[in-house]
């Protein structure tokens, strides 16, 4: 039978639950249990497809075209497994569920209510999602007392009646504020929240508590008599200034996968090794050089506070180069609309430059400027998506000498759409249908022999990528851009769409079609990532 732990969090949200899952997952899949992790989010969208990234942060997609929270990004990166959009469970997909099946007839009837069909559908969601593997991390967003999680937490607590509590356990990830103006950790909100659990008949076997500053036994001691668990179960996890990839070394010097695996009744299958995971810690905490690298984004800012979160997946690939490489490497997040007009003399201390994907014609010119530079200068560049597409038409406009060459999405009246939108997209658009009707999941590309891009990916001749767009280079236009020197050096098998590009005597100007940070890993950084950091430091 398949064994649940259920991850919730307390006082606020963003207290790293999605890495503490992750990590958890990683030491007991290190134990040798196959392990997955289900994220609820308990917002009424069906999918995050539609989200504003400086609100809710980067969409992951995946490889079967799930637009998803950015925290099935970090389940993927730690535990290197291809998770399926089914591991993603909303708020909107229960209703939508429910009543479709209602409207069916499939009720035969019955009065449809919130008990019991909302827990038992929540059920039968996370149950699916679980099938096949020995343990099932099961992380519930937002905070404990948000009216939105009871009916998730409800659903939790009757699959504990359903399988025994010897196969489910709770983890509470708590946060005790350090108040600047008296300089003393509190416990009080973390004895809140663990009342708050308590109402929905939860009480947590484990207790992660993240603060600034190590859990000293003091406070310890306060949650341990108000949670009436075991000391050894209230478990310290202060923040770091370092990786996220530290989290599970710290977690095991704990021994927690060992206490986990305890209270759910099981022993190791082998003896856990994190030697090389360690390894590849050290060498991004010790780098032998700090390279510094500009990513030149919209979603950079939301009010007076600037958005990682935004291209997360992005950060962490090339974390992973870093680790591999022993190079630091420091991110700038620069707004394009700072470079519409002029600027690039800010651009002149960066080893390398990034455009990543996004939608709308906000900072677009800034963006096309941005890749005029680093062509010219010969500096490393990295196109993702948009940032491939906006390689095209600068490419277009300056060597091939197509003034107004623009992408349809900002300029229909163009007379050079170097890029347009897939046929297939014109009649969704038509209708509103935007909700996961992208060009989504992952999908082939044939590489051309010999190409940068082939040598890249280990000399295949055919890859996988995932994609999110509607956009494509127009084939009308082809001819004229490779005549003139760019290079496109992966196609579709069909060779109807340019999935690559690249720059040949340039240092590394490549781009893609794809989303390549969305199948990096820790231990196995994504090809193109690797080959720009590589660019840099030859």
């Amino acid at each position: 039978m398949t064994k649940y732990i259920v991850v919730a969090g307390g006082v606020i949200s963003g207290v790293g639950k999605g890495v503490t899952t992750s990590s958890i997952g990683k030491i007991l899949q290190s134990y040798g249990y196959k392990t997955t992790a289900v994220k609820i989010d308990p917002y009424i969208n069906c999918d995050a497809g539609t989200l504003r990234p400086t609100e809710h942060g980067e969409v992951w997609v995946t490889d079967d075209g799930g637009e998803i929270d950015q925290d099935l990004g970090n389940y993927e990166r730690f535990l290197d497994i291809n998770i399926p959009k089914k591991n993603n469970i909303t708020t909107g997909q229960i209703y939508k569920t429910i009543i479709d099946r209602e409207r069916g007839g499939k009720y035969l009837g019955k009065t449809v209510q919130f008990i019991p069909h909302v827990p038992d559908e929540i059920k039968r969601r996370v149950r699916l999602a679980a099938k096949g593997f020995d343990i099932c991390l099961v992380e519930i967003g937002g905070t404990i007392g948000d009216f939105e999680n009871i009916p998730f937490l409800f659903a939790m607590k009757s699959l504990e009646r359903d399988i025994g509590k010897e196969n489910i356990i709770y983890v509470l990830i708590t946060y005790l504020p350090i108040p600047s103006h008296i300089e003393e950790m509190k416990t009080k909100p973390t004895q809140q929240a663990i009342g708050m659990l308590g109402e929905n008949g939860i009480f947590p076997d484990f207790i992660i508590c993240r603060a600034k500053k190590p859990l000293d036994s003091v406070r310890k001691s306060k949650i341990e008599t108000y949670a009436n668990i075991k000391s050894s179960n209230v478990i310290s996890e202060p923040d770091i200034d370092s990786t996220i990839y530290r989290i599970p070394l710290d977690l095991e010097r704990e021994k927690f996968g060992l206490k986990i695996l305890k209270e759910l009744k099981l022993r190791p299958k082998r003896r856990i090794d994190f030697r090389n995971w360690k390894r590849l810690v050290d060498n991004m905490t010790n780098p032998r050089r700090v390279l510094k690298v500009a990513m030149i984004g919209k979603y950079v800012d939301i009010g007076d506070y600037k958005l990682a979160d935004s291209y997360i997946s992005i950060n962490e690939s090339l974390k992973h180069v870093s680790a591999e490489l022993k190079a630091g490497i420091k991110i700038d997040w620069l707004d394009a609309k700072k470079f519409e007009r002029s600027n690039m003399g800010i651009l002149k201390q960066y080893d390398g430059i990034i455009i990543p994907g996004g939608f709308g014609s906000t900072g677009i010119e800034g963006k096309i400027n941005v890749i005029r530079f680093a062509r010219l200068n010969n500096i490393p560049f990295l196109g993702l998506c948009l940032g491939m597409q906006l390689a095209v038409v600068e490419f277009a406009r300056d060597v091939c000498k197509l003034k107004d060459a623009n992408s349809t999405e900002f300029n229909p009246e163009t007379r050079h759409p170097v890029i347009d939108i897939l046929p297939e997209q014109k009649e969704i658009i038509k209708n509103s249908r935007y909700g996961a009707s992208m060009r989504l999941g992952a999908y082939p590309a044939k590489l051309q022999k010999g190409s940068l891009v082939w040598k890249l990916y280990g000399e295949k001749n055919l890859i996988h990528e995932r994609h999110r767009h509607r956009y494509e280079v127009n084939p009308d236009f082809i001819d004229i851009i490779e005549s003139k020197g760019l290079v496109f050096s992966g196609v579709s098998p069909d060779r109807k769409l340019m999935e690559f590009v690249e720059l040949p005597g340039h240092k590394f100007f490549v781009a893609t079609q794809a989303h390549p940070e969305f199948k990096s890993r820790f231990g196995k950084a994504a090809p193109l990532f690797y080959g720009f950091v590589r660019g840099i430091l030859n």
